[in-house]
């Protein structure tokens, strides 16, 4: 069947890559696409002035009234150039002429022979997609706003398509059935048999308000809808992957996502606070864990953690990671599929692949690792105040090491470091080791480290000191390299000019313990120093090259490499001990008691260092007395979140702390290897008179990109962000949104049936304090949602999958409310809020590649009895019985989920030990309470169906329970669909 495309799918439309272009700024000119945006509204079928139509390639061919456009044996003398190129132009009539760039881009194409993308017809519409066009308030259809079924404005809306489309609604639904829709809707859980009860008896006006208020109001609507949330944005507990390892703290965004909405925040905030949080609302720690959102989809930690920036497979780790981030923002926000335009402008919506790049500079400066905060306000203040009085004190105290490590006094230096960081033994070890390469499989493999001094020094000294660590039972001296030579020179690369300063790598040297290792210089002038391992030293099974400290002094005796830019062949950069940078930060292990070596100092009675003494002694007792304060203080939570990374491999807060941003450039074809123009923070230009380019001041910190793309989202005429948040809503409640590709707002997702709901519905929710319960206090309070899911054969026929809802959709409950409510009706339930989630499997072997065993897991263990919404999610081995469910996969995001019927599905329900242990629990609970097998059975069906049994059912159930027992009866009532299915 041939593809019709709108005009503007064709504007950026990707099919024509056999097609030629040329760049202009941003745009590739596609010939196709040129003739869509300036001719089609003139020469189509419908209107083929002077009888020609640019519909198809064939008619192109054929020409018009003047006989042919175009000719393939002279492309040069084609009418159709002629038109486009004359003195004035002919073509395009009531329009500026094309480009220099557009002309060029026709000639080609002519002389290319006309490629046309298969079965592409071009055709005339309207130059703007309907997500991106203003979004105002909709007026209420004349014809329905005062009809009497309409009782909210959503009904006006459904009644005039009903009628439209010759329709009609559904008589409303039974009591017993509205309120088990509203249970599961809005908390997830079924009502008790005493709930439906009293709600069918309510006979007071107002019954079904006060019932969607109470629901609201209860803490389980948090959980419910955060579980929508979730899906969406990716969320789980371990990092995807190869090795999928467990992500211990993840846990508190879920947490927060809960409490958001309980607590019913602007939808605003709630966007701002997951964006920006901690650098909006710097103080509060609820906000900073809203940041778990950019850190919540999967992570390499191949890629991360194990491979270094400096090599081509970290760097697609750190783009594709980056990826995630704009994607998933986009995505959850926008309802836009941005990532198409990775490797090239995308296809179908007015999306550059420079846009693209620009997004992920908002991300440039930020890895993925876990933060301590303090969950108390309180705590969180008095930590704060603290911390920055003992980092003042502490630069004070850093400030007198320098001079003192400039002077000679090296041991002093590090002794005071150690008390400064709270350290005092006999071998006084830094918290910051060294560096540390990646591990190599033989002896003589060559690793190498070097140091930028910044700019070229005359050299007098150079000092290594070796790390001290007790893995394998090491110690002093880890790591210190067999064979050695040291290097300088004024070529990054040594490739030219480098001084050879000492070669060791001739014989085996002795392990220097924690005694330096001191090499004079005869005054090489340099800017570079490395030190390359001949042999490594032996580790375990392996080998590896560590040095704790390198200090280059110039001839002034000054510690020129002090906190200077360390680049390797590689590194391992985790754990934070272990990092480039602390090669050159002035500490190192050594010999000696720091507190017996600063004591002696401090005894001193020259003259000329009093004043530096007087402040060392008075440094060290109010650090060491702040330093007991803050032991005090609770311990600190941890978040996994987004942090900033320094450019040398450490971490650090986000939000106004800094931080240095990685250049991001326009990759071709997406390919870390193929790096094109610089781009600076940005967004999508899809709002008339809003720059998509940040142009932030050049002192702006790292948070203000994103502070910068949050407010960029919650603008109210950005039409896509208000748009998208009501369609997910209303698909939530209704099974299917008003647009049915909630994730893809663009031209290859679905057009709304109802347009003017849609609007109506996003601009009365941006404008009327955008709170998500009224939202769905609007839409459950609608005739719309109260009417009967009862199929009409008549009405079907025209309306076959209910787009304009006629009647309510019966839907099926999926993974989560299912286990829930077993749980629940068994009395297993474990109703405990908050805190990290329950593990129902066993790992094995966790020290590289994590098993998650689902099947030596306990059912009858209790700590796993909580709500669903409280399970540990792993990415790479889901729990079988919530994935034949059609739970969702953590690894992508799923904005809706499949709705399947499998006999697979019939088979876990009947044989899974969790139906088989909750439905033993279930029967031992109704002979508990009931003594009478009729009693048990009646109270057996009113708590999985919320109703009576017919005395034909009872009947029934009493004969096959005689011969199968209660057990059995328990699990036959969880396989009915009436048990798994709201009507």
């Amino acid at each position: 069947m041939p593809i019709h495309y709108s005009l503007v799918s064709l504007v950026l439309i990707g099919l024509f890559a056999s097609t030629p272009h040329v760049s202009r700024g941003d745009e590739k000119l596609e010939p196709t696409t040129i003739l869509a945006q300036h001719c089609v509204r003139c020469h189509h079928d419908a209107k083929a002035e002077g009888g020609l139509s640019l519909t198809t390639r064939e008619k192109l061919l054929t020409g018009g009234d003047s006989g042919a456009v175009v000719d393939l044996s002279s492309p040069g003398s084609s009418y159709l150039i002629e038109l486009i190129t004359g003195d004035p132009p002919e073509m395009p009539q009531g329009g500026p002429p094309l480009s220099a760039e557009a002309q060029t881009a026709l000639r080609q194409w002519i002389e290319q022979g006309l490629p046309w993308p298969k079965q592409l017809i071009l055709s005339p519409t309207s130059e703007q997609w309907w997500s991106l066009t203003p979004l105002a308030a909709t007026p209420l259809p004349r014809d329905t706003a005062n009809d009497p079924w309409v009782r909210t404005p959503i009904d006006a809306f459904i009644l005039a398509g009903h009628q439209q489309h010759d329709l009609h609604h559904s008589p409303p639904a039974d009591r017993r059935t509205l309120i088990r829709r509203l249970y599961y809707d809005l908390t997830g859980l079924p009502p008790t048999p005493a709930q439906v009860q009293q709600f069918e008896q309510d006979t007071t006006a107002d019954a079904y308000e006060q019932l969607v208020d109470r629901l609201l109001d209860s803490p389980q609507y948090g959980e419910r809808w955060a579980r929508h949330w979730l899906d969406v944005v990716h969320y789980g507990d371990t990092h995807g992957y190869d090795k999928d390892k467990p992500r211990p703290n993840a846990w508190p965004y879920r947490d927060y996502v809960i409490r958001s909405l309980n607590a019913d925040k602007p939808y605003e905030q709630f966007v701002r606070e997951q964006l920006a949080g901690d650098a909006l609302w710097p103080g509060s720690p609820e906000a900073l864990v809203a940041t778990g959102f950019i850190a919540a989809g999967p992570w390499d930690f191949i890629g991360h953690a194990e491979v270094p920036e400096t090599k081509i497979d970290g760097q697609v780790a750190r783009n594709l990671d980056r990826d995630d981030m704009v994607t998933s923002t986009v995505n959850t926000f926008l309802s836009t599929t941005v990532q198409c335009a990775r490797c090239h402008d995308h296809k179908f919506d007015p999306i550059t692949q420079r846009q693209y790049y620009g997004l992920q500079a908002v991300f440039a400066a930020l890895d993925r690792a876990d933060r301590a905060y303090d969950p108390d306000p309180l705590v969180a203040a008095r930590r704060k105040q603290l911390t920055e009085s003992m980092a003042e004190i502490g630069a004070q105290l850093k400030a007198v090491e320098t001079a003192l490590a400039d002077e000679g006094q090296h041991d002093l230096s590090s002794a005071l470091a150690a008390l400064r960081s709270g350290q005092d033994a006999t071998r006084v070890r830094p918290e910051a080791y060294g560096y540390h390469s990646q591990v190599a499989a033989e002896a003589d493999t060559e690793k190498w480290v070097q140091v930028d001094l910044g700019q070229g020094y005359s050299l007098s000294e150079i000092q290594l000191h070796a790390c001290d660590d007790d893995f394998n039972q090491i110690g002093a001296g880890f790591g210190f390299p067999r064979r050695y030579r040291v290097t300088a020179s004024n070529d990054p690369q040594f490739e030219q000019d480098v001084a050879v300063i000492a070669d060791r790598s001739r014989e085996p040297q002795p392990n220097p313990g924690l005694e330096p290792v001191v090499i004079s210089v005869d005054h090489v002038t340099a800017r570079y120093v490395r030190i390359t391992a001949s042999e490594l030293a032996p580790r375990q099974d392996d080998y590896i090259m560590a040095i704790a400290e390198l200090t280059v002094y110039d001839d002034s005796h000054r510690n020129v490499s002090r906190q200077q830019a360390v680049t390797a062949l590689d590194s391992i950069e985790a754990p934070v001990r272990w990092q480039r940078a602390n090669l050159v930060d002035g500490q190192y292990p050594h010999k000696g008691n720091s507190a017996d070596e600063v004591a002696v100092y401090l005894q001193q009675s020259d003259e000329s260092g009093a004043a530096r003494r007087s402040l060392v002694a008075a440094s060290l007792e109010q650090l060491n007395d702040q330093r007991k304060q803050l032991a005090q203080l609770p311990t600190q939570q941890h978040v996994y979140v987004g942090t900033v990374h320094t450019g040398q491999g450490t971490f650090r807060g986000t939000g106004h702390n800094g931080g240095r941003p990685r250049e991001i450039h326009v990759l071709h074809r997406g390919e870390v290897t193929a790096p094109g123009d610089l781009v600076g923070p940005g967004t999508l230009d899809l709002i008339p008179n809003a720059d998509w380019q940040f142009r932030l001041p050049d002192d702006a910190s790292e948070a203000d990109r994103r502070i910068a793309l949050a407010d960029w989202i919650v603008r109210p005429d950005n039409p896509l962000t208000w748009r998208s948040i009501v369609n997910r809503v209303w698909q939530y409640h209704f099974g299917k949104g008003i647009v049915d590709t909630p994730n893809d707002f663009g031209r290859m997702g679905a057009t709304p049936t109802n347009p003017e709901l849609l609007d109506w519905l996003a601009a009365w929710f941006r404008d009327n304090g955008q709170s998500l319960k009224d939202l769905h206090r609007l839409i459950v309070t609608s005739n719309t949602y109260r009417q009967s899911s009862a199929f009409d054969e008549a009405q079907a026929s025209r309306d076959g999958d209910n787009r304009f809802l006629w009647r309510m959709n019966r839907r099926a409950l999926d993974a989560e409310a299912i286990r829930d409510t077993i749980l629940l009706t068994s009395g297993q339930l474990d109703p405990t809020m908050y805190g990290p989630g329950f593990q129902d499997f066993v790992v094995e072997h966790p020290e590289h590649s994590p098993h998650y065993e689902y099947h030596l897991h306990d059912p009858a263990d209790a700590r796993t009895h909580r709500r669903s919404i409280y399970r540990f999610l792993v990415r790479s081995q889901q729990q079988p019985f919530m994935q034949t469910l059609d739970c969702a996969d953590p690894s992508q995001s799923i904005a809706q989920r499949d709705t399947t019927l499998t006999a697979v599905q019939a088979l876990t329900m009947l044989n899974n030990r969790f139906v088989l242990y909750a439905a033993e629990q279930f029967a031992a609970k109704l002979s508990a309470t009931h003594a009478e097998l009729d009693e048990q059975l009646r109270a057996a069906v009113s708590t999985t169906l919320g109703r009576e049994p017919s005395p034909q059912e009872l009947e029934a159930l009493r004969n096959y329970t005689q011969t199968n027992g209660l057990p059995n009866t328990c699990r036959l009532l969880f396989n009915l669909n009436e048990f798994s299915f709201v009507d």
